[in-house]
């Protein structure tokens, strides 16, 4: 058996009795520091380095209160795929459309690509302030205080606010997790918790759903397209094309499930390599949005 990770010592009292009781707990010779990070702007410990804990770009979400706001919304995710630096011009490309609404969720790995380390690569707080964004959202953003009874759980806010769910990029690592059911961060539990059977999450009034409904749905249903993107090898992998064909067949809009799939394109990518894999066109992407949203179809601001 490997050697547990030792975290750098805190000197918050709190931190030091909870890790002695875990040691203690444990019945092992360490006694194990834990580091209580403050719920905003603080500083926390992992793999053994100091990061710091943005402040939240996303507020708190209760979707009750957007039910007669008469947008669109869209709920943009993006994984671990160097493709995230395309979220901007997504947004930006749809912002022409006043009447639609935009929070963004970010992987933890897909949140290192907008650092403001280029021109193309904003910094969260740009990427906020773009228009239509009213919120991005972090895994840690699901927890910013501890959960009692009576509280919003993010998770399932999002989901109910969402008219659609747009994932792009689409990482290998975030497609398993989606075809498996795993749900071990928030961009995952949305999709977890997704009303796979339109029942529980009727259109809004004058906002109509972008699929259409099953028995039992009221006005269309809501559903989730992704992007997948990701190193040539990776796609042509027997693993992928299991996973991929659990969206793009057995859970696809067009056989009464719930997931479009927008395949990946050949072009020379980051790593060097050329091939499939290059996740598709931001362009066409923005064209499909507004085709299931309805948005070609009104007038624009």
């Amino acid at each position: 058996m490997g050697l547990p990770t030792i975290i750098p010592q805190s000197t918050d009292p709190r931190s030091i009795l909870l890790g002695s009781l875990f040691g203690a707990v444990c019945g092992i010779g360490f006694v194990y520091i834990l580091h209580l990070a403050n719920t905003r702007g603080s500083t926390s410990t992992r793999n053994g380095r100091n990061l710091r804990v943005p402040e939240s770009l996303g507020p708190p979400l209760k979707a009750a209160d957007h039910i007669n706001d008469g947008k669109h919304h869209l709920l943009l995710a993006a994984t671990g795929s160097v493709a995230t630096i395309k979220i901007p011009n997504i947004v930006q490309a749809l912002s022409k459309h006043k009447n639609l609404s935009i929070r963004i969720l970010l992987s933890e790995s897909a949140s290192e690509f907008l650092q403001a380390q280029s021109e193309e690569q904003p910094s969260l707080k740009q990427v906020a302030s773009l228009p239509n964004v009213d919120g991005v959202y972090l895994d840690h953003d699901e927890w910013r205080k501890p959960w009692v009874r009576g509280d919003n759980i993010l998770h399932i806010e999002l989901r109910r606010w969402a008219d659609l769910m747009l994932i792009a990029p689409l990482s290998a690592n975030s497609l398993a997790k989606i075809a498996q059911g795993l749900s071990d961060n928030l961009i995952t539990s949305v999709v977890r918790a997704w009303d796979a059977t339109g029942i529980l999450d009727p259109a809004r009034p004058g906002v109509p759903l972008p699929y259409p409904g099953t028995e039992g749905a009221r006005g269309g249903k809501k559903g989730i397209i992704v992007a997948p993107a990701m190193n040539t090898a990776m796609w042509h992998h027997p693993l992928t094309a299991e996973h991929l064909k659990r969206l793009e067949i057995d859970w696809t809009v067009s056989n009464g499930g719930w997931f479009e799939v927008l395949r990946p394109v050949e072009k020379v990518l980051a790593c060097g390599d050329t091939g499939s894999g290059a996740m598709h066109k931001w362009e066409e992407i923005v064209r499909v949005v507004e085709q299931r949203l309805f948005l070609l179809n009104e007038k624009v601001s």
